[in-house]
């Protein structure tokens, strides 16, 4: 496959996961020429997700619910406090879907390649020079190495990015700022097929919490993120012990096993520098209350695109030009997730006693409002109605 390479692209991206494939697909349709390097030997796989994606998230994405990927249509919510206590979220019309992610990122690297991005798998990026006004990559597939020269390199490899290491850039996350998860796809469950649950609680996922995911009639995605310091257990000893309480999930069998890290907070404050840039996961782009990335990638990846655009446009891929990727990042979506980092440490200082008390007093609407980083002040006039919490409380204002 690479005797159908070009000597060298406009545009090369590493890693063609939602950020990658995003990049890639504006760049492509602005008429630049643009390779994407996979390390896997197929996109999508295997998956690092819960695989829950909202009706607000794919608007940001600009793309529409597809029946090659949806698994089941979601219309509504249950949250759980440490005592039971259950929250309900109901909404009209779908709030979301639980998706395939294995199919859903060939989706999105399908819509790259016709804007016209050439992609290839099973190929590593280890190593980057710069030369002259550029950067050339050098790669490898199995036994074979070559390299492709670029003006433009952009930084998609996830969470623990090593090409952003190449490039000089510390991508080390705190232990409060990364979820170790671990998730079963279960068949055999008694689960609500049209709403999804989550559960929170210091002795059920210490500095995180527990999702269900319905993904048909009788299966689901069963996951947990936690946190240390927050927790002395592994994520999949808390997951197996969560299940084991429960007869609705213990009865069912475990038909895939997924693990890995998800930033919650850390956000790079240098994603650019000269001829490259840094997206997505690999910039920490994630929703720090939930861990959602999907759509903060993809809008990411577009925001980066169009200033892409404006460099070829102006001949200047310069650390300074591309730093209006930065500011149009925090502009659009920056602000808003340091809001919701803000209700995290709030939320995480808070006792399994609080949390049910907390239960009591909020509706489903305001949960919403804030995980969509709206309602503080709510949030916050409730929480001064205990002396102990009145410091958290004006954190929120």
């Amino acid at each position: 496959m690479f005797e159908h390479l070009e000597k060298g692209y406009d545009v090369v991206v590493v890693g063609a996961g939602p950020a990658g494939s995003s990049a890639a697909r504006f760049c492509a349709e602005k008429g630049l020429s643009v390779l994407v390097v996979e390390k896997r030997q197929e996109i999508g796989s295997p998956k690092r997700c819960g695989e829950g994606l909202s009706k607000s998230g794919t608007e940001r994405m600009g793309i529409e619910p597809d029946k090659s990927w949806v698994s089941r249509t979601i219309k509504g919510a249950s949250v759980y406090a440490p005592n039971g206590k259950k929250i309900t979220v109901d909404l009209e019309g779908p709030e979301g879907w639980v998706i395939e992610r294995k199919l859903f990122d060939k989706y999105l690297a399908k819509l790259a390649s016709q804007a016209g991005a050439k992609i290839i798998t099973k190929t590593e990026v280890f190593g980057v020079e710069r030369e002259g006004n550029g950067i050339v990559a050098r790669m490898r597939s199995g036994g074979e190495t070559f390299e492709i020269p670029c003006k433009i390199l952009v930084v998609c490899d996830g969470v623990e990015s090593r090409v952003a290491r190449m490039l000089g850039i510390d991508t080390t996350l705190s232990l409060a700022d990364i979820a170790s998860c671990a998730q079963f796809e279960m068949a055999g469950v008694k689960i609500d097929p049209d709403r999804i649950e989550l559960y929170f609680g210091n002795e059920i996922a210490p500095g995180g919490y527990v999702w269900i995911f319905p993904k048909g009639e009788n299966t689901a995605n069963v996951g947990i993120g936690v946190r240390k310091p927050y927790s002395k257990k592994s994520a999949l000893v808390c997951l197996k012990d969560f299940i084991k309480e429960r007869g609705s999930l213990r009865k069912g069998s475990v038909i895939e096993v997924n693990s890995g890290g998800a930033p919650v907070g850390g956000f790079l404050k240098r994603m650019v520098g000269d001829n490259f840039m840094i997206v997505g996961d690999a910039a920490h782009q994630v929703s720090p209350i939930h861990g959602g990335g999907i759509a903060e990638s993809y809008v990411a990846g577009r925001i980066a695109s169009e200033v892409i655009a404006r460099a070829f446009e102006k001949g200047d891929f310069s650390k300074k030009f591309l730093s209006e990727y930065e500011r149009e990042w925090e502009k659009q979506r920056g602000k808003k997730l340091k809001k919701i980092l803000k209700l995290r440490k709030v939320v995480e200082k808070l006792s399994d006693e609080e949390l049910n008390w907390l239960a009591e007093y909020l509706k489903g609407e305001e949960l919403v409002d804030l995980a969509k980083a709206s309602g503080f002040k709510k949030l916050a006039f409730i929480l001064m109605k205990k002396p102990r919490l009145l410091g958290l409380a004006r954190k929120l204002i």
